[in-house]
Formats: C-alpha cells, structure tokens, sequence
C-alpha cells in the first residue's frame, strides 16, 4: 500500500506548495538578454516570503522548482508553441507559477490532479490550474512535437549533453541518512531496517540494492544506494524523522 507522500507526488501537491516552488523558481531562473526575452517573469527584485506546513513541503517545493529550472528553455517552447503564452490574463508575476505548474502538469502526463479535501484553496494557482488544463491538448502537442524534433524518447533526453552527464552523475552518488538520537537509537535502526529487508553490508563500495552501510567516519550515518531514494522517503524511519536524509 502506497504511503501518503507518493500518492500526493503522484496525483499534484498541496496549492501552498506549488506557491512556494513558485517563489523560489521567480528567485533562479534563467534570465536571458533583452533582446532574447519572449517569456517574461515579472519583478523578481523582493526576497520572497516561503511558508513551508513542515519539512516534506520544504523539500518537494526546492525539488519542484530546481526540476522547472532544469527544463526552463523547454517549458518556454511549449507555452509558446502551443499559444498558452502569452495571455492577458495571467500577469507577469505568475509565469513563474505557471512555468512550475506546466512541468508538474507534463509530469503527471496531462493527468488531472487529484484535489485534497482539507487543502485551503489558493485562487492564483487554482486560476492557473485551469488555463492549463484547458489547453493540455495543445500543451501536449507541442511537448511531442518537441520530442520528435529532437528524436527523444523522454524529456530527459532533450537536456544539453553537460546537464544530462551531471544527472548521470548525481544518479549515482551514495544517500546518506542521519540518524535521529533524540528519537531511536542505531540498534533499533538497524532492527527496523532488517524487518523492512535491508542487508546491512561493509562499505560503500558494496551498496546494491536493499542494502546499507554505517559511514566509517561517522557511526550514527547509514548511507544507502541511490536507487532507494523514493523507497526511503516513504519508509516510516523518515517519515518520523528518526533517519533524516543529508
């Protein structure tokens, strides 16, 4: 059974997170020379106020807005192409929102997103949500036009080469956990994870699969394989912030 974190990535986020992501994409995107600007984000100049509910929003709404800048020249072309952008609606001061939004929309494959009951609406992301998913049809056409331009089977493929081999390379780096001691102690760690299937190993250098090692430097750090990242976030060792992730 799938926990509360995943079904929310999978069916969209909270409107507050989408608001933060936004705030925080507003602050680092690309901004290209005057004479190249065909997307415009408004005035950035203000330091932006992040409310974050608890840890897991903070963390997926840096991860949304690092994920809208990584395809920022991409998620330009399809509002373009697909005459989504520009509007005279929607203000310059919600392009960031709407750029974050598009990307979790593509993400999702165009898939409605699933509303929490007890969520407090947002009007400017629920206003955004549905300009979007007005013209999925079209966002969608444009993003596979895109696709076939540059004989790509996933976005992932039309990154420029320097970016894709920096993916490839974080894709690999080992994740390191810090143990809580306030709340659990190494032994009940290690009990924990023994009955959830990990295999405790040497050193890094044998991590594969649901596998784990104590850092040789520091004994209340495990360092799991890569690969686990999603599986980990979701087991109730982070979930109750008794291993919290580097």
């Amino acid at each position: 059974e799938k926990s509360t974190t995943t079904l929310i990535e999978e069916n969209g986020y909270h409107d507050l997170i989408y608001i933060n992501a936004a705030k925080i994409f507003q602050g680092i995107h690309n901004q290209k020379p005057q004479d190249r600007i065909l997307v415009r984000y408004g005035d950035d100049s203000a330091t932006p106020l992040l409310t974050f509910k608890d840890e897991y929003s903070q963390r997926v709404s840096y991860e949304l807005a690092f994920s809208a800048l990584k395809y920022q020249d991409l998620l330009e072309k399809i509002l373009l192409d697909s005459c989504a952008y520009p509007c005279h609606s929607i203000p310059d001061e919600l392009t960031s929102l709407l750029v974050v939004m598009l990307y979790d929309l593509q993400d999702r494959k165009f898939q409605a997103r699933e509303i929490v009951d007890e969520e407090e609406p947002v009007a400017e992301v629920r206003k955004i949500e549905h300009y979007l998913y007005n013209f999925k049809t079209k966002l969608a056409a444009a993003l596979a036009r895109c696709r076939i331009k540059h004989d790509a089977l996933s976005i992932e493929h039309i990154l420029p080469e320097t970016i894709r081999k920096q993916e490839q390379r974080a894709s690999v780096v080992p994740l390191y956990a810090w143990i809580n001691t306030l709340k659990i102690s190494l032994q009940d760690v290690v009990k924990s994870l023994e009955t959830k299937g990990f295999r405790r190993v040497e050193s890094v250098s044998d991590l594969d699969h649901y596998t784990y090692c104590i850092d040789q430097h520091c004994y209340d750090v495990l360092v799991f394989p890569s690969s686990l990242k999603k599986e980990l976030l979701n087991l109730d060792l982070f979930t109750d912030y008794k291993l919290v992730l580097q």
